[in-house]
């Protein structure tokens, strides 16, 4: 719920704030979301994949950006969040992105909110929902069903062999001292 929302200027831009609960404080900056929006277009018109864009933000500057590169680059997982992702993590030679905001045209799918977990960033804003994307043909339903059932009776079935085998290089890692958490 939002419970106050003002604009003001800064950089000769507009800046967006939603304050909500206080454990929700959001400041958003819409010109980030703009430029997210523009990639998703540039992508579009210029033939190079889906219509997505995003940016990771730290400080107030653009570190990463990405538009979906999927067809191009055939690459099932280059999507813009992704894309994003590794440019921010390349520019700022991290794995991490503590400290950082993403935003994004459309709602992550299932695998770019993964990523984005994995990177750790502070927040997340996005413009299109879910379920704009299911309607411009990006359907993601079926993998959200698909996490819920049991590996081995989903559409492309997982089954496990050989963990024995597996489980000694798990406890080498945990007693590494060369290991960098992440």
């Amino acid at each position: 719920m939002i419970l106050a929302f003002y604009k003001t200027q800064r950089n000769n831009s507009e800046v967006f704030y939603y304050f909500c609960t206080p454990k929700y404080n959001v400041m958003y900056d819409k010109r980030f979301m703009l430029e997210a929006i523009a990639l998703s277009r540039k992508c579009l018109e210029g033939g190079k994949g889906g219509p997505f864009g995003a940016v990771v933000v730290k400080d107030g500057k653009i570190v990463g950006r990405g538009s979906n590169c999927v067809t191009i680059h055939n690459d099932p997982t280059a999507h813009a969040e992704v894309m994003a992702i590794r440019e921010a993590c390349r520019n700022l030679n991290t794995f991490q992105l503590t400290g950082c905001e993403i935003y994004s045209s459309c709602e992550p799918c299932p695998m770019c909110l993964g990523a984005i977990y994995w990177a750790r960033p502070d927040r997340i804003y996005y413009a299109a929902s879910k379920n704009d994307a299911a309607d411009a043909g990006f359907d993601d339903t079926f993998i959200y069903k698909e996490i819920d059932i049991a590996p081995a009776q989903r559409t492309i079935p997982a089954t496990q062999f050989d963990r024995e085998e597996a489980l000694p290089t798990f406890q080498a890692w945990k007693a590494s001292e060369q290991k960098i958490d992440y």
